[in-house]
């Protein structure tokens, strides 16, 4: 009864500073928050999204007459020598790798077996290097994965204990690990998600937030707002309720003007990563301009 009575306490502890940081940056005086031009908002694209048939430089290149300003990697580059090589490519293209989004479904650090939970840690691991190599401060990491077989608080406690050994090596590389919230049937709401990054208590612990994912059972801003300070990075997309259908960006059900009011008020300024099928340059470039209209929106 002690024991959840103290996380009751401690969730409520949680979700009342939550609240009043939201409410702190809102009562901000407009001017304060930052208008479309120095934002401080970043768009960027996946590095799967640009042409396959293209040479890397290429890649990088048109992603910058695109109008993105940088480039996220999915999946794990082992050579070192080839990660470093991508990085400066992209570096001299004027679209820096910022982030890897290693994902986790794979061999979850919720899994109740050791030898599942060993190849997760020992992927974030070479993930975390990779995005050393690459120039990237970021790795994406999918936290848990609630099953038939892992019940939901085994998922949260088995997840945390896991990703703990994991904060010195983010700490040596400099490298922060943000968990992100996914269809994984694990952290359903932003007040339990802002209380499962507290309790780290560590700098090299973050969230990245998908405005997309939540849209089925909540909304963006309401994440973005009570996860506020926490955010690393976020990923864009757009999805429709009716019929369950991702979209391009402005044409499902996200609230965008709520979006962007939101992440002034919280001062969120870095990089904003479309996670979207690939395409051509007109495509790209229009896919681009979708995201200037969300920056322009009023603050």
């Amino acid at each position: 009864m002690n024991e959840m009575t103290t996380g009751r306490r401690n969730f409520l502890k949680t979700a009342a500073a939550a609240i009043a940081a939201g409410a702190s940056l809102s009562m901000k005086p407009a001017a304060s928050r930052g208008q479309a031009s120095g934002s401080g908002l970043l768009k960027a694209c996946q590095f799967n999204m640009l042409p396959k048939n293209l040479p890397d430089a290429e890649k990088f290149a048109l992603a910058k007459r695109c109008g993105f300003e940088g480039v996220e990697v999915t999946g794990v580059i082992e050579d070192a020598a080839k990660a470093k090589e991508l990085g400066a490519l992209a570096r001299q293209a004027g679209t820096p790798i910022h982030s890897v989004s290693f994902g986790g479904w794979g061999a979850p650090l919720s899994d109740p077996r050791p030898e599942v939970v060993a190849k997760g840690l020992a992927g974030m691991e070479a993930a975390m290097r990779s995005a050393r190599n690459l120039g990237a401060d970021v790795v994406l990491l999918v936290p848990a994965v609630v099953t038939e077989e892992v019940a939901y608080g085994e998922a949260y406690a088995r997840s945390q204990k896991n990703i703990r050994t994991l904060l010195p090596l983010a700490a040596e590389l400099q490298v922060t690990i943000a968990v992100e919230n996914v269809w994984n049937k694990f952290l359903l709401s932003p007040l339990e998600f802002a209380r499962y990054i507290d309790e780290f208590d560590n700098p090299w612990l973050k969230a990245y937030i998908d405005v997309g994912n939540m849209i089925l059972f909540g909304f963006a801003q309401d994440w973005l707002r009570t996860v506020g300070r926490r955010i690393v990075r976020i990923h864009l997309k757009d999805f429709r309720r009716r019929g369950s259908e991702w979209t391009n960006l402005l044409d499902g059900d996200v609230n965008w003007p709520q979006v962007r009011r939101a992440l002034a008020e919280i001062g969120y300024r870095g990089y904003m990563t479309t996670e979207l099928s690939g395409g051509d340059e007109a495509y790209l470039t229009d896919l681009a301009g979708r995201i200037d209209k969300i920056i322009a929106m009023p603050t």
